[in-house]
């Protein structure tokens, strides 16, 4: 089979491309030309090209590489973008300057891999990759095309737990670059669980001088122990750390949506705060198993007073329109055998202990919406979200159509199909892997069919996401291994919408290629089965 062209081999793969015969040469003498509001996609344009390519591409007036805002494409949307390449010029076009964001991520995926590399053997915002020549070449021809390219869904994202291990900064900014090359605009960060809590909130200083530090296990046995349970950990980030990655994603159109767990996964929290617990007067460790604990937050005002504070910190930092609030797997038992619980639920007129979940999250919820952010929430079923959250529904993929049914706009993140933690294959002594069902590429690439609903007043579908639960990725290279190249399979299907699947494995085979030259230590590429595979559990389970 004859190898494909570059503009053949685009992932994800653009709504529409017309093959042209010749090629554009970037050289020392090539200019970019910018129109108003175009600026800042020429400046990433510059700055991930020139240290890869070592041209200058300056500002110029005259430039043949032409970036412009045309607010009258308005088919663009706000993420499409329309690219010719000539023999003689290149224009990308856009309705809004997010679209020409795209469209330098096409153009860098239009040249050969090597411009991917910075000649240090490094690229712009990642670690050093494998390295190459130091002689580069003069000259980069970019294929002759057209392309016209908007996407299927408006949140396409990828969730890092950083609470279960933590991630230092410079890892998470590296995978906002490959994010970016992915055409993935949502970063979701997974910061706060029973295992550690990540974000300094200035009122409440032991969330991290406590919280953030994890002893070892304190049993021998059980799934969630030695060999494969929590190890002694720590690591917080500072709020210069936070606020920079938003900055730096920010200029690559990748939003960083946080989220904070609530009322349940908050061990961390109590460990550092034991009044805002059931029992003020118990002392707790950071908790030092996997799965689901016990304790929840106590439904008392000094509850409201800090969630209200840790909220406005988050909105302080994130300026993304949506935060996150957890808000799953949340037992009961303490909310039950507490006075001052059961006298919230006959104060607030609640049926019973189990309601104070949705209570809790409502009044958060509330405190977001008040100041124009929209809540989120995990949903175990598509029915128990307060009015006006966004759910994620990941337990069963009827609870989608349920939640849209409700009103609640959802993105799509059912673990069959979108949890990068499980194991994606079968091979027999691998790496430990989170106890569930088999995701591989095929299967991610697959998806699950769109929920429907004819209910009026219905919630609209958003998008979709992946998540990288950490108990079994304590370092970079694991997350490179179960993100990728699963994550390229997601990548497509929530911007170009299903695709044939020997298409994509084409085109994902010289993809691959770039993931190399990028140093991304991904999971071998080999073609998945077509039927659903068996489950596979960790060691530890």
């Amino acid at each position: 089979m004859p190898a494909l062209r570059r503009d053949q081999a685009l992932l994800p793969r653009p709504t529409r491309v017309s093959l042209r015969s010749g090629h554009f040469t970037l050289d020392a003498t090539t200019g970019v030309h910018a129109t108003p509001g175009a600026e800042a996609a020429a400046d990433l344009l510059r700055d991930l090209l020139t240290p890869a390519t070592g041209l200058p591409l300056p500002p110029s007036p005259s430039g043949t590489v032409t970036l412009a805002v045309d607010a009258g494409l308005r088919g663009l949307g706000r993420e499409g973008y329309g690219l010719t390449v000539s023999p003689h010029s290149v224009l990308l076009r856009a309705a809004h300057p997010t679209g020409l964001l795209r469209g330098v991520q096409t153009l860098r995926q239009l040249l050969p891999e090597q411009a991917l590399v910075a000649a240090d053997g490094g690229h712009p915002g990642l670690p050093a990759g494998p390295g190459r020549e130091p002689d580069l070449p003069d000259r980069w021809d970019l294929p002759c095309t057209e392309i016209t390219d908007v996407p299927h869904r408006s949140w396409r994202g990828l969730m890092i737990d950083v609470a279960r291990h933590f991630h230092p900064v410079d890892t998470l900014r590296r995978h906002v670059d490959l994010l970016a090359l992915h055409k993935l605009n949502v970063l979701h960060l997974h910061l706060t669980d029973d295992q550690g809590w990540r974000m300094p909130v200035a009122a409440y200083p032991r969330l991290t001088t406590v919280g953030a530090r994890r002893a070892g296990p304190d049993t021998a046995d059980g799934p969630g122990t030695p060999p494969h349970g929590p190890r002694p950990h720590a690591g917080a980030y500072t709020r210069a750390d936070l606020t920079g990655l938003v900055a730096y994603a920010a200029r690559r159109g990748v939003t960083v949506v946080p989220e904070i767990e609530m009322p349940g996964h908050v061990r961390a929290a109590l460990a550092a705060y034991p009044h805002l617990g059931n029992h003020p007067g118990r002392a707790l460790d950071v908790w030092t198993r996997w799965g689901v604990c016990d304790t929840v937050l106590g439904v008392h005002d000094a509850v409201l007073d800090f969630v209200r504070a840790v909220l406005d910190e988050v909105m302080d930092v994130f300026p993304s329109p949506y935060v996150h609030l957890g808000g799953d797997e949340c037992p009961t038992t303490e909310w039950e055998q507490s006075a001052t619980a059961r006298a919230r639920v006959a104060a607030e007129g609640l049926s019973g202990p189990a309601d104070l979940r949705g209570w809790l999250l409502g009044r958060a919820g509330a405190h977001l919406r008040e100041r124009g952010r929209h809540p989120v929430a995990w949903a175990e079923t598509g029915t128990v979200l307060p009015p006006g959250f966004t759910a994620m529904s990941w337990r069963a993929t009827t609870h989608a159509a349920e939640a849209l049914a409700r009103g609640h706009d959802v993105v799509l993140t059912h673990h069959r199909t979108t949890y990068l933690d499980y194991a994606q294959d079968e091979e027999p002594g691998g790496p430990p892997v989170q106890p569930g069902p088999v995701v591989d590429l095929r299967t991610v690439h697959r998806g699950d069919p769109d929920p429907a609903t004819s209910a009026p007043g219905a919630g609209r579908v958003l998008g979709t996401q992946a998540q990288l639960w950490t108990e079994f990725a304590p370092a970079a290279a694991d997350l490179d291994r179960l993100a990728y190249p699963r994550l390229c399979a997601l990548a497509d299907r929530a911007w170009s919408g299903p695709t044939p699947w020997p298409d994509f494995a084409r085109r994902l085979a010289a993809h691959t290629r770039r993931l190399d030259a990028l140093g991304v230590r991904h999971h071998p590429t080999t073609a998945a089965p077509s039927e659903p595979t068996a489950a596979r559990t960790a060691p530890s389970a």
